[in-house]
């Protein structure tokens, strides 16, 4: 398995991540409905607001997924970081070599299709995803990425709202 490397600015993009205050916070109906909406209309049974911290992946909103937070070095999420302005779509992860050996892919998760808009700031800082995911390889429309773009840039708009109302 190919482990992402970290953004060329992490130290910069760490730092704007924890000044946000969104790590480990409760559920919020904003995030929620941005996660159903993307599951729907993707038709995608998982879908998640990741946030990627240093070692970890948390998710602070998801649908069709019971875990809420996992590593890092296994986090799809953490390879759509790096490119902040474009969207990572793996039609079926058995078929590139970054994800062959991950255990999302031979486990029980058996994820196979992953498709994940960043989450990325005024700064130009990708903080996580939106990202919807399947059990079955599968091709991506035009209109649900178009969609899912859109839906990533209301999740980023919705953080940088809570943030500026946090420091009201």
């Amino acid at each position: 398995m190919q482990i992402p490397s970290k953004t060329p600015n992490e130290p910069v993009r760490q730092a704007e991540l924890e000044a946000f205050d969104i790590l480990d916070t409760l559920p919020e109906e904003t995030y929620d409905a941005i996660t159903l909406l993307a599951s729907e209309i993707c038709d995608a049974p998982i879908a998640l607001v990741s946030i990627i911290d240093n070692d970890r992946q948390w998710f602070k909103s998801r649908i069709g997924l019971d875990i809420s937070e996992g590593p890092r070095e296994f986090a799809f999420c953490a390879h759509a970081i790096l490119e902040p302005e474009s969207m990572l779509v793996i039609p079926d992860a058995t078929e590139d070599e970054r994800f062959l050996d991950n255990p999302y892919v031979t486990g029980d998760a058996n994820v196979r299709f992953y498709a994940g808009a960043p989450l990325t700031t005024k700064n130009g800082n990708a903080l996580g995803t939106l990202c919807v995911i399947d059990d079955r390889p599968r091709i991506m429309s035009d209109a649900c990425r178009r969609l899912l773009h859109r839906l990533s840039r209301e999740a980023a708009t919705s953080l940088e709202l809570r943030r500026s109302l946090d420091r009201l």
